[in-house]
């Protein structure tokens, strides 16, 4: 069987940044190339970012992309580079209409081969999702060819993303046409628990396609999104043959020992799918045998609240990074949710560049200020204290707020402090919110609800509770100081707008929420359902009640990491304007 060498470069890549991509490209083909690769790949859309929204709408982005692949190709060769084939992800335009009515020039999520300075192939993907976070029927054309590449006498078939995850298409069609090797560029974003229903997949696949299969991750963060990496390779039934590192940027280098292309033909004609083989031979000789070196193997596997808290850590640090911005700035009142906020800032962004600021009320327990500036000295966070009541007492005297009213203008106070320091300092605001506050309207707008980014917006409370246990463990296990207070995991959450307040005054137990909050927001289901689930009605009511008003809120929260299947802004989408009640 002929050998080939197989470089699969999970990278980070930013959206609308060409000659930043393009660089980086470059810096990982030299690499490939120095390391042996006869073959190396590159993510889904890799050159212009991803997802690009509607910039994909504008023709002079679309433009800008296919210039950017045909230097990229020329840049390749004129380096020595330009033997190895690059298979790399960019945005294209189709030729000719499509069905649908879609004109000529309509944007297409596309793949290239890119060989001796050319641009030898190009494709664009087949199946097209648009559920969750996806909108590609909304932006692009699907591909209509199984493209096909021979290298060194072996053939690899192409396919982008969701090619594999829906059924039909590309995969059996690889089956159909004998390809040795399939090869899948991907840009899909991390959910929990993502990592076994992709590996699940992938061997499904491999078993349909009747090859070794190879799925190429994106790694690293744009808006709400964050990519995993985990690129898996496994053979034709289904066996792992090697499995890349979780949120980590490198090449996954193997030798593989595939099956021979019938030197004396090419595939052609029509497959599943009514897809058409698009087949270019770059080299039709195998490769002199050679002693394989790189058997691949698998990287060490997170656990789950490992898992999670490096996803927050990478969305936080995308943001702050590709927005240009160097340090962050957080209201710390002692209790845990900001106190996790701070401790993934600081294991994002180093603690050098995280500003907190404690703005104790007359309400303010006393606890509640040494609690943020304990969490300061064991983090080495810049830390300062501002009290509030000076500005309190000037409004109340103006006003004369009761009530609620009187509660949220503290919350408002400490929004405007942290938003008038932003803008003297040039720190970006953090958001504290959870998930679980997110869905009940438990914020103030424009008081606590003020920020740039929700580092733990997809994060319900009891999972906070978690990752802030799970957070202090890892440091005794590596003999470091625990970032989080013990009081502030152990004390009962409070706004501290009123004297004794604690968060159960307004929501029912997190425990009890959480699980019906999951059911309601995260799995679509019903209070029939939930009530069915065994959960008692009038509490089931009320909280679909809260989630339901609160909408208007959630619309008017800052973007944050997305680590569920469904995240509040972009997969969970409901009018505002919305009189249809489950709990009525």
């Amino acid at each position: 069987m002929p050998q080939l060498r197989l470089a699969l470069n999970q990278i980070d890549s930013t959206v609308g940044d060409l000659d930043g991509n393009t660089e980086s490209i470059l810096h990982w083909t030299r690499h490939s190339a120095e390391q042996g690769a006869h073959l190396v790949a590159f993510p889904e859309m890799v050159l212009t970012g991803y997802p690009v929204e509607d910039l994909a709408l504008r023709s002079s982005f679309v433009e800008a992309s296919r210039a950017a692949l045909r230097s990229l190709a020329e840049r390749l060769d004129a380096e020595g580079l330009g033997e190895v084939p690059v298979i790399v992800g960019y945005l294209d335009r189709s030729e000719r209409a499509r069905r649908y009515g879609q004109p000529a020039g309509s944007p297409q999520n596309a793949g290239a081969v890119l060989h001796r300075g050319a641009v030898v192939l190009t494709f664009a993907k087949h199946h097209l999702p648009n559920y969750g976070v996806f909108d590609e029927f909304r932006y692009f054309v699907p591909g209509d060819t199984l493209p096909m590449v021979r290298v060194h006498g072996i053939d690899v078939a192409l396919a982008i993303c969701e090619d594999l995850w829906q059924d039909g298409g590309r995969v059996p069609a690889s089956c159909s046409a004998g390809a040795g090797l399939l090869l899948s560029i991907n840009a899909s974003p991390y959910e929990r628990e993502k990592d076994d229903t992709r590996l699940d997949l992938v061997r499904k696949r491999a078993q349909e396609a009747g090859c070794t299969t190879a799925y190429l991750a994106m790694i690293g963060g744009q808006d709400e999104l964050v990519f995993d990496g985990d690129s898996i390779v496994v053979d034709r039934d289904g066996e792992v043959i090697a499995r890349a590192p979780q949120f980590a940027e490198g090449c996954v280098l193997l030798d593989l020992d595939l099956p021979a292309a019938d030197p004396g033909s090419v595939p052609e004609g029509v497959v599943d799918d009514g897809l058409r083989i698009d087949h270019v031979t770059l080299s039709a000789d195998p490769l002199p045998r050679y002693e394989p070196e790189l058997a691949g193997g698998e990287a060490e596997r997170l656990g789950d609240d490992e898992e999670i808290y490096t996803a927050l850590v990478v969305g936080l640090r995308a943001y702050v990074a590709k927005n240009g911005f160097r340090s962050v700035l957080i209201g710390l009142s002692g209790g845990i949710d900001s106190s996790l906020v701070a401790a993934i800032a600081c294991d994002a962004v180093g603690a050098q560049n995280v500003y907190g600021v404690a703005m104790p009320s007359r309400y303010s327990s006393e606890h509640s200020v040494d609690d943020a500036a304990e969490l300061a000295r064991r983090t080495g966070l810049n830390f300062r204290t501002v009290p509030i009541a000076p500005m309190f007492d000037a409004y109340m005297s103006s006003l004369g707020l009761t009530g609620l009213a009187e509660e949220n203008l503290q919350s408002r106070l400490r929004g405007t402090m942290l938003m008038a320091i932003s803008n003297q300092e040039g720190h970006i605001v953090l958001a504290p919110g959870n998930k679980s506050e997110l869905a009940c309207g438990y914020s103030t707008l424009y008081g606590d609800s003020v920020g740039a980014y929700g580092p733990i917006k997809d994060v319900y409370k009891t999972s906070v509770f978690r990752l802030s246990k799970w957070r202090n463990r890892a440091a005794e296990e590596r003999g470091q100081t625990p970032p989080i207070p013990e009081n502030s995991i152990t004390k009962p959450p409070s706004a501290e707008l009123r004297p004794g307040q604690v968060d159960t005054d307004s929501l029912p137990d997190y425990d009890v929420l959480d699980r019906i909050l999951e059911l309601y927001v995260d799995r679509d289901q019903g209070r029939a359902e939930i009530v069915a689930a065994g959960y008692d009605d009038a509490l089931v009511t009320r909280i679909l009640r809260l989630v339901d008003t609160a909408e208007y809120k959630r619309r008017q929260y800052p973007p944050g990491t997305k680590i569920s299947a469904k995240g509040f802004g972009k997969d969970r989408r409901l009018p505002i304007t919305n009189r249809w009640r489950e709990h009525a």
